[in-house]
């Protein structure tokens, strides 16, 4: 199959636009298929026709209406609010705005509607990190209930739920679906595997270390590999400038928070066993009941965000972050930091997410060859000294499509028939082609992504893999995530700044958490699924408790391990 993948123009849009009458027939649909789907499906052209027909029948008692709906700005967003909304709209007549606006923004209008009961948006794409604060405040559409009963006549038959990879990162401890999962990202390590594969630098490693030098499965030997490349001179391999062993960023600002709640504690190994969440103690440190009531996020109550596992965490990024990172990373925000190491001085990033695939597989990057195939490749996240086998391991991203109750039902409909427009089976292959970001196991498994894989940097071979359910978005053990997340950039930039030790500016954030829970608990507003805190005890009896929080070892410090990258993908596969 030729996987050289036109880009959508304007007139192509345009073109099966015109072609398309006033309001809605196949004659649109199938113009669609010709100029944008092509090959690039999971379904064949019949059951691609069938299923646009779905659509051009269920969308009639709303031709003509006009919806809002929005999403935070990312390439898979942006395909879908200049391509597969006009799209749409030539199909069925529902016009679309797809506001596209920062992911704080997307957060603020969600809950601004929640407050006001205002209708702002038809629908919102919101990462499912909110999935404890919609399943407890009830204010979002429960999809399960409304797939059988309001939105069923707009429910597509061949939506296929048990093709979406990231349903139970969506569906609340009642067993009900909250959000429809649009796109997907994990945060991995990145290595320049070029770098790693030279026998002079194996050799010199080896040497310096007693040891392989590879893919590090826990945060020791990561450490040697960020020390071992910092300053190394590789003007032999072409290599201008300075060399950096890990890149990270450490600026003040709210995406700081998206740092460390994105699952920072949990590599280290600070929440409990369990998927696709720890419990009863989670990623973010907060403990909940039998009951799924968050009871306390210090230790002192359960909670695990101030212990040891926290403590050594935060005080390893920032240790690197200093040693081995650019001068200039302390400095930089989330959205500054993403393309460093494209530019081609960074050996390794812990931290790394998969969203910045398509932007650093670009050509005439330093980071890649002339034959298309990346310098670069990425892997599992190494673990931190607290981690067991069974717990998770890193975030994954899940912006997922959500109807709020105060949405008119009518609205809410149309908006439903967009949502599944742009997740569908028809349009899933070529969409995630654009964004690389995955959702349906039809797609990851698609031939067309098997051609593909070399040039994508192992993207494809971890999405293929077991590993994929270690990575998972913030759980249910969140109860009001916009209240919450907001504590994490301020009192952690205390940390990076030097205002406060670790342990100091992470006993603050326990707290902080902890009086927003109280606040949530007194007001009653999530009923008898809403905090019930603990009392406060000597934290030594919790840390003598099985699971987490966890005692502070004795030695921090692991043995080093590493292992050969194509070993790696051997066992996946």
């Amino acid at each position: 199959m030729n996987l050289r993948l036109k880009e959508t123009t304007a007139l192509s849009v345009v073109a099966y636009m015109i072609a398309a009458p006033a309001f809605a027939d196949m004659d649109a649909a199938k113009a669609f298929l010709d100029t944008e789907i092509g090959e690039l499906s999971a379904l064949s052209r019949a059951d691609q026709e069938a299923e646009l027909q779905f659509f051009v029948d269920a969308a009639k008692p709303f031709e003509g209406m006009s919806i809002n709906v929005v999403s935070e700005t990312i390439g898979t967003h942006t395909y879908e609010s200049t391509v597969l909304a006009p799209a749409f709209e030539a199909i069925t007549g529902i016009k679309v705005t797809h506001d596209l606006i920062g992911e704080g923004d997307v957060v603020e209008k969600l809950q601004t509607q929640m407050q006001s009961g205002e209708n702002i948006y038809d629908a919102y794409i919101n990462d499912s990190d909110l999935i404890g604060t919609h399943w407890r405040y009830q204010q979002a559409r429960n999809l399960s209930d409304w797939m059988e009963g309001e939105g069923a006549a707009v429910t597509n038959p061949n939506l296929d739920l048990e093709d979406f990879i990231g349903l139970s990162f969506t569906t609340g401890p009642d067993g009900k679906i909250y959000q429809l999962p649009d796109q997907q990202f994990a945060n991995l390590y990145w290595f320049r595997y070029d770098w790693f594969n030279d026998e002079q630098n194996k050799a010199d490693f080896k040497a310096n270390y007693g040891y392989e030098l590879g893919v590090p499965v826990n945060w020791s030997a990561y450490e040697d590999i960020a020390e071992f490349f910092t300053g190394r001179d590789l003007s032999r391999l072409g290599v201008e400038g300075d060399v950096f062993g890990n890149m990270d960023y450490g600026k003040k600002d709210p995406s700081l928070g998206w740092r460390y709640t994105d699952a920072w504690l949990s590599m280290a190994g600070a929440g409990d066993v369990g998927e696709p969440n720890g419990l009863p103690v989670d990623e973010w440190g907060i403990r909940v009941n039998e009951n799924s009531q968050p009871v306390g996020s210090c230790v002192a109550r359960g909670g695990a965000t101030n212990g040891p596992a926290a403590v050594y965490a935060v005080t390893k990024a920032i240790e690197w972050l200093e040693k081995y990172s650019p001068p200039a990373a302390a400095g930089m925000t989330f959205s500054e930091a993403g393309p460093i190491p494209a530019q081609g001085n960074v050996a390794q990033q812990m931290f790394w997410y998969t969203a910045f695939t398509a932007a650093s597989v670009e050509p005439d990057l330093p980071v890649m060859n002339a034959d298309g195939t990346p310098k670069w490749r990425m892997a599992p996240s190494p673990h931190g000294a607290y981690w067991t086998e069974g717990t998770k391991i890193g975030y994954q991203d899940a912006g997922s499509w959500t109807l709020m109750k105060s949405t008119p039902i009518e609205r809410a409909q149309a908006a439903w028939l967009y949502a599944q427009f742009v997740t569908s089976k028809t349009v899933d292959v070529k969409k995630s082609h654009v964004g690389l970001t995955f959702i349906r196991e039809s797609t990851i498994q698609h031939d067309s992504f098997t051609e593909r894989a070399p040039k994508l940097g192992g993207l494809v071979e971890f999405y293929r893999s077991p590993a994929r359910v270690q990575w998972s978005p913030t759980g249910t053990n969140v109860p009001d995530y916009p209240k919450l997340a907001q504590l994490w950039w301020q009192n952690i930039g205390d940390a990076m700044s030097g205002a406060k030790t670790p342990q100091e500016a992470l006993d603050a954030l326990c707290e902080d958490q902890e009086k927003v829970l109280i606040r949530l608990e007194r007001a009653g507003v999530q009923g008898d699924i809403g905090p019930v805190m603990n009392e406060e005890v000597d934290p030594e009896y919790w840390l003598s408790q099985p699971g987490s929080p966890k005692a502070k070892l004795a030695n921090e410090d692991e043995t080093p391990v590493t292992i050969a990258y194509d070993e790696l993908i051997k066992s996946w596969q």
